[in-house]
């Protein structure tokens, strides 16, 4: 059987949208770590993991990303099902930003990156010290 070919006994969603290989560049499955995987969208769908919350307070809460950079990723996160975007009409319209069960689910893999960084954040910083001294 061929790598990533899927079995009869596979769950029914995965037969929906067979594995490919993911180191390909046209694989669909890479082309949604390259989403989920960039800083913003993982500082992102931790927040929404937490609490909903409107633009301006998400904005507030990512230092550094620009308004047109928070509207792109909660955009393709919306598109992929990992946010939902809920409007009201008040005056001015009130826009909340949400996780979906989807994006719940990968809350807790990203989590677990978090934490092994804050983890090994010393010893990370140690091999960037030793590499700077030898390699200056």
């Amino acid at each position: 059987m061929q790598e990533g070919t899927l079995t009869s006994d596979s769950h029914p969603e995965e037969t929906a949208f067979p594995r490919g290989d993911v180191y390909a560049a046209d694989c669909p499955t890479r082309k949604l770590l390259d989403r989920i995987a960039d800083k913003w969208s993982v500082l992102i769908l931790l927040l929404l993991g937490r609490e909903a919350m409107r633009f301006n307070a998400l904005k507030r809460r990512v230092e550094g990303v620009s308004q047109k950079m928070l509207s792109q990723t909660l955009r393709s996160l919306e598109r992929d099902g990992l946010v939902s975007r809920t409007v009201v009409a008040t005056v001015p319209v009130t826009v909340t930003y949400a996780i979906t069960p989807l994006g719940r689910g990968l809350v807790g893999s990203l989590q677990s990156m978090i934490d092994w960084a804050e983890t090994h954040m010393p010893e990370v910083a140690a091999a960037q010290q030793s590499y700077d001294g030898v390699s200056a």
